[in-house]
């Protein structure tokens, strides 16, 4: 059986929008860690947050072997994933202003903490709701986005502004608006969408960027093991007691 060629046309289109970010990007990733890492020293929590297929970037980095122990999920029932039906109900409640509001003022979300916004187009009323609302609250917000969209696209927020405009620190994901990386001769749609690899790709590397950080200043990263190697078990209860206050999706 012949190699698909479509499949290394994959490949290469997400190996070059890897180099992309990761050289364009390169200042905002360092001053997203950096950021990360002030929040850790100073005491304060991190959440992330994304709706849909953005969500999996989020949870990507919760109670992750190898990841920082205080990250946590900032979930909206609904909204996260495909997991309710019809599936198209979490795109629609996207668009829904004010729930941004009702989540973070029952969320334990408080000032100094610091929340990631993901969202590949940053036009919807919940993601431009959730950066207002929390800069308001006095959280840091870094939202990752594809700026793209606000030249392809119109806002869907009253404020005709989207994501990027309100967080403190943005990451540019480069994706085209569509996110779909290839054709094909008698397939009308375009498809391959690389969206979840590069943004997983760019919230790994902002948490490396903080772990390297806080080891410069001398204070250790609360870092969580695999489970699955010998003594992981006993160094995550030791993390997780730890920072108990801290850490929110073990309750």
């Amino acid at each position: 059986m012949s190699e698909s060629k479509l499949a290394g046309q994959f490949f290469d289109s997400a190996i070059g929008l890897l180099q992309r970010v990761r050289d364009e990007e390169a200042a905002n990733i360092t001053a997203a860690g950096e950021a990360i890492a002030d929040t850790v020293e100073s005491g304060g929590r991190l959440f992330t947050f994304g709706a849909g297929h953005s969500s999996l970037p989020a949870q990507d980095v919760v109670y992750r072997a190898g990841g920082l122990a205080l990250m946590n999920l900032l979930a909206v029932p609904g909204v996260v994933g495909v997991d309710v039906m019809p599936a198209t109900l979490g795109s629609a409640l996207e668009r829904v202003e004010g729930l941004a509001g009702a989540v973070l003022d029952t969320s334990p979300a408080q000032r100094g903490d610091l929340l990631v916004i993901i969202s590949l187009s940053g036009r919807n009323a919940l993601p431009v709701e959730m950066a207002m609302n929390a800069r308001a609250l006095g959280l840091t917000v870094i939202g990752l986005t594809s700026v793209a969209y606000t030249e392809g696209t119109k806002s869907r927020h009253a404020s005709g502004t989207f994501l990027k405009d309100h967080c403190d620190i943005v990451l540019d994901s480069k994706i085209a608006v569509g996110d779909a990386e290839l054709t094909c001769e008698g397939v009308d749609a375009p498809f391959a969408p690389a969206s979840t690899v590069v943004t997983s790709a760019l919230m790994q590397a902002a948490v490396a960027a903080a772990v390297e950080r806080l080891a410069e200043r001398g204070v250790e990263p609360p870092m969580l093991r695999s489970g699955n190697v010998d003594g992981g078990h006993e160094w995550n209860g030791r993390v997780m007691r730890e920072y108990g206050d801290r850490i929110f999706y073990r309750r």
